[in-house]
């Protein structure tokens, strides 16, 4: 099977330090791919590459292939006609992404209007379908509306509502229940799956939130200092975690145990990306680091089907 999307040794540089640093991944129609890590780890940088929207002074690497078109090698009035279209943004905060001072449904239309053919009484009637597709209730009678009479919540749907205007084939989700409430993210959760399962999507979900890449994803990535580290199936990965930093994120998880229990944390902190150490960038938190861990950059290998881990002692750290 073709991936629909695939990256290839892509990197996001500022000047000489790399935010995303030869990340390559694939993307299957229809599929849910979870991308996990800390902040600092390059997830959202990754979905800017994709968009071809990095910040002004970044320097975009690698190939990002859409449908088997490099999408790096597009000049931007075309990569305009795929960005939007074909493959749509959900960021992370709703609030500060609408317009505060224009109606939603006004937002909704200029999207509309962008990357559809549709006139103005097809585009209101658009909009409407749209906003009752991500459930708000009374979705004509809120076109009007601007973003400060929403909740957080539905301040998260609008943005669902937008990226969905064109019926793209990609949806990329950054962190797009952080800011909300536990009863909100599972109801934003859900509008997800559904959507996937109605329009046929693929979604890229970045999220920091393991139970989320749980419940939601087939496959899973996990980024760490601007790399991925260890991907595979969800099933397969939590079952049997391979890298350290993976493992230390599982056991940061609240468990069964007893309910006084000590919460596992990893110490340290993700590296700046202009001081990332030499070797494994893990090393210097990891507790089975070895001196060859500081002396070269481990690369993804396969430790079983659909597995790969960097790590340049998995093999002996599961035989531990």
């Amino acid at each position: 099977m073709t991936p629909q999307l695939e990256l290839r040794d892509v990197s996001v540089a500022f000047g000489a330090a790399r935010a995303v640093d030869g990340v390559s991944l694939s993307l299957y129609r229809g599929e849910i791919l979870g991308v996990v890590g800390e902040s600092g780890s390059g997830k959202s940088q990754m979905l800017r590459a994709i968009m071809r929207q990095p910040p002004r002074e970044a320097r975009l690497g690698g190939a990002v292939l859409w449908q088997g078109q490099d999408l790096m090698a597009l000049g931007e009035r075309a990569m305009r006609g795929v960005r939007g279209r074909e493959i749509a943004l959900i960021t992370q905060d709703a609030s500060t992404a609408l317009n505060r001072v224009l109606p939603i449904g006004t937002q909704i239309v200029e999207s509309l209007a962008a990357h559809t053919t549709l006139d103005r009484a097809g585009r209101r009637a658009r909009a409407i379908a749209l906003l009752d597709l991500v459930g708000i209730a009374n979705a004509a009678d809120r076109l009007g509306d601007h973003p400060h009479l929403f909740s957080g919540g539905m301040l998260q749907r609008v943005m669902i509502a937008i990226a969905l205007a064109s019926e793209p084939g990609l949806l990329l989700a950054d962190e797009p229940t952080t800011a909300l409430d536990v009863t909100i993210q599972e109801e934003i959760l859900r509008l997800l799956l559904s959507l996937r399962d109605r329009l046929g999507m693929s979604i890229v979900l970045v999220t920091h939130d393991l139970g989320v890449i749980a419940r939601l994803c087939e496959r899973v990535v996990v980024m760490y200092s601007g790399r991925i580290v260890e991907s595979g199936t969800v099933a397969t990965l939590f079952a049997g975690p391979r890298h350290p930093y993976t493992r230390g994120l599982l056991a940061s998880v609240p468990g069964g145990g007893s309910p006084r229990a000590m919460l596992s944390a990893i110490e340290g902190t993700t590296p700046a990306i202009a001081d990332r150490p030499a070797g494994c960038a893990f090393h210097p938190r990891c507790a089975a680091a070895q001196p060859p861990c500081t002396a070269s950059v481990p690369r993804l290998q396969p430790a079983r089907p659909n597995h790969e881990v960097a790590c340049l002692r998995q093999a002996e750290l599961v035989e531990a």
